[in-house]
This record gives C-alpha cells, structure tokens and sequence, in this order.
C-alpha cells in the first residue's frame, strides 16, 4: 500500500522533470539545435504534423539549421510554419533546402531566456511538490482508516520526503545547467 504510493510519487514527479526537459530544449540558447523546431507544426495533407515527419532538419555550423523537405511542395509550408511560430527565426530557401540562421544572443534575450527557464525550473518545482502534497494526503488516509499504523505513515511520509528532495535537486541542477549554456558566449 504504501510502497504503490511512493511509486506512483516517484513516476509522477520523474514525468515532472522530464517535462521540464522538453521545455528546456524550446528555449534557445546561442548554438543551432535541432529540438528548437520540435513544437513546430507543418501543414501536410490538410493535418498538423510535427516539422521532424515532414522533413530532415539538420545543424550546417554552430549557428546555422538545415532543413530539406521530403516533398518539393512542403517547401513554403515549412518556412510558413517556422515564421507563425515565435521563435523568432527568419528562414531563407534555396531550391529545396530551407537554411535558418539563428542570430546572435544579446544580453538582454539571454536575460529574457535565463528568466524563462527559471520560471519552468519554478514550475516544476511545483508540480514535484503538488505531487509530495498528494501522497502525503494519500498516506494520511490510510492512517485515518486504520489501515496502516502511525509510525508506518511517518516512514512513509519521511521516503516521500526523500523522493520530493531528489526531484527538486535535479531541476535545480537541469537549471543550472541551463543558465550556463544560455550565459556561454
């Protein structure tokens, strides 16, 4: 009972981290990635599909992506959906290749991007400890009906403890991680 607990504790708050992960990778730092296109959505035979179906999206150099659609017609519906979205990148077409040059970061987008990543570290955070409140209510009702004893629920409580402490460390670290690309030069 409380082992199923913790584990569904500890799932939830690993899908926490994760997701905060995926938004990391939206938030661009200097160099040209791949997964800055990844929440792009390419009109394909009247469907919303995911740039990276439709498409081969590669890095030319540090600062520069690469995209060659997989159907000559493709070509201005890519570049459509890549200036609707807001990452602020202006692509150029040359035949069927699609060249996207990211522009340098000033310190002002960089402060920007450091306060954004900071706000999903923040989200996260709150996720992990909505997730401990939920276990932590979960474990007291089964103490309230008797089904496990006092000092079990205590035990219970400090390994939820424990589990929330991990997740908060890994976010902070995600993070720290994070502001050191963005701030890099």
């Amino acid at each position: 009972m409380i082992n199923e607990i913790k584990q569904d504790a500890q799932e939830r708050m690993a899908k926490s981290v994760d997701s905060l992960a995926v938004a990391f990778a939206k938030i661009r730092t200097g160099r040209a990635h791949p997964s800055l296109l990844d929440g792009i959505k390419v009109s394909y035979y009247g469907s919303e599909t995911p740039l990276a179906q439709v498409a081969n999206i590669s890095t030319d150099d540090a600062r520069t992506l690469s995209i060659r659609a997989w159907e000559k017609n493709l070509v201005p519906e890519i570049e459509k959906a890549i200036l609707k979205s807001e990452l602020g990148l202006n692509p150029s077409t040359a035949g069927e290749v699609i060249r996207i040059p990211l522009p340098p970061l000033t310190e002002e987008t960089r402060k920007g991007f450091i306060r954004q990543a900071r706000q999903e570290a923040e989200n996260a955070r709150i996720a992990v400890r909505n997730i401990r409140r939920d276990a932590m209510a979960d474990l007291k009702e089964l103490e309230k009906e008797k089904e496990i004893s006092e000092d079990d629920e205590r035990r219970g409580q400090d390994d939820v403890q424990k589990l929330t402490d991990r997740y908060i460390a890994e976010v902070d670290k995600a993070l720290a991680v994070k502001e050191g690309d963005l701030m890099e030069i």
